[in-house]
């Protein structure tokens, strides 16, 4: 994981007018969100099972985050590296993986090793310097 240094650390708005700014960006929430925090993720690179992402992580400082009226900080953004199995699964999952990717599936690492991290800061905190522009 590389932790970015922007400006979008302690930012603060409402989530639904960020989401809906940002998703035309590429940006989805993350899946380990709750009622109290979450993040929006944003692919910057994929290639054959690794995946490295920008994670915009925040939390819900008023309502839950199931409302688009949710109250939200930002917190400091990081890059993080997935690696998933992109072989064919033959369990009960097998019509999920016949493309060779299950979506659902855990990362073989959650934290992988990220070459050339010169690289992914400075791509992060270009991506992060969009986002700052859109939250006031």
């Amino acid at each position: 994981m590389l932790q970015l240094e922007t400006d979008l650390a302690g930012k603060q708005a409402y989530f639904g007018q960020v989401r809906s700014s940002i998703q035309g960006l590429g940006y989805s929430i993350g899946g380990n969100w709750d009622y109290h925090k979450g993040s929006f993720d944003n692919v910057l690179w994929r290639e054959a099972g690794e995946t490295i992402y920008l994670r915009l992580p925040f939390e819900v400082l008023e309502g839950d985050l199931d409302h688009q009226e949710a109250f939200i900080r930002f917190q400091t953004p990081y890059v993080i590296k997935h690696v998933v199995n992109v072989g064919l699964d033959n369990d009960e999952n097998a019509l999920l993986t016949s493309t060779g990717f299950n979506q659902f599936q855990e990362p073989l690492d959650k934290d992988g090793k990220i070459e050339d991290k010169n690289r992914w800061v400075h791509a992060g905190e270009q991506a992060v310097e969009k986002i700052v522009r859109l939250v006031h």
